[in-house]
């Protein structure tokens, strides 16, 4: 049986910039048809993997930059997860990716379209960070500035620790406040209102990411903007 410790080895020299192990009885609470065990009957370990999201696109008034770089690591966090599972069955391991942004699911029971695993839930039990009111990870080393997915594996792996509380600053509610079509401040997003907005494509246009001020003027951002600043000395 592999070691924890030389799989998250094995992710790292595949590209992941962190990684992060759930064990299976960590999501008794995933919504019906959503459980790492609907999609992998076998399934004993979550393993969730993050790439950190370039910085400098917060730094842009165009959301041009900041479209390409989510296009580019969503495309390079599938192909990262396929070639970890690869490994893994190359020792016996059954392994599948759950996709990074595509194909979701639509839940009938909740009128909302959910990846096959929530990558942002499996990353917090997997002990990667913490959810915050934006609904977004927040890391300890990269804050919200993380790209997600999730490879669901048989083998009984040992599980990280999970990270307890809240990522908030206390009383902070930057994102709710300032989300254009209040889509935040519940436990779960307006996804409508949110896709609505943030997706929508004028015709004969092609696609811009147009929103993401959720992600980009929360505190959790803005200390990884300030770590930039501070090596360019600015």
């Amino acid at each position: 049986m592999i070691e924890s410790q030389k799989l998250k080895n094995m992710a790292y020299d595949l590209g992941a910039d962190l990684c992060g192990i759930a064990s299976i009885d960590r999501f008794d609470l995933a919504p019906e048809g959503f459980h790492p065990s609907d999609v992998l009957p076998s399934c004993k370990s979550v393993i969730a993997l993050a790439k950190k999201f370039p910085a400098g696109t917060i730094f842009c008034t165009s959301q041009v930059p900041y479209t390409v770089v989510r296009n580019i690591l969503s495309d390079e966090m599938d192909k990262l997860a396929v070639r970890l599972c690869s490994s893994l069955e190359d020792i016996g391991i059954i392994a599948v990716p759950t996709g990074t942004i595509s194909p979701t699911l639509w839940d009938p029971k909740t009128r909302r379209n959910r990846n096959a695993v929530s990558a942002k839930h499996a990353a917090a039990a997997a002990g990667l960070g913490r959810i915050g009111k934006n609904t977004m990870l927040v890391t300890p080393e990269y804050g919200n500035m993380v790209w997600l997915t999730v490879v669901l594996c048989s083998a009984e792996l040992a599980p990280d620790e999970i990270v307890s509380g809240s990522p908030c600053p206390q009383n902070c509610s930057v994102c709710v406040d300032n989300c254009p079509v209040n889509a935040l401040g519940n436990p779960e997003m307006n996804q409508q209102a949110c896709w609505d907005y943030a997706f929508h494509v004028d015709e004969g246009q092609p696609f811009i990411f147009k929103c993401n001020k959720c992600r980009t003027m929360c505190p959790n951002c803005l200390g990884i903007r300030n770590r930039v600043m501070k090596i360019q000395g600015n």
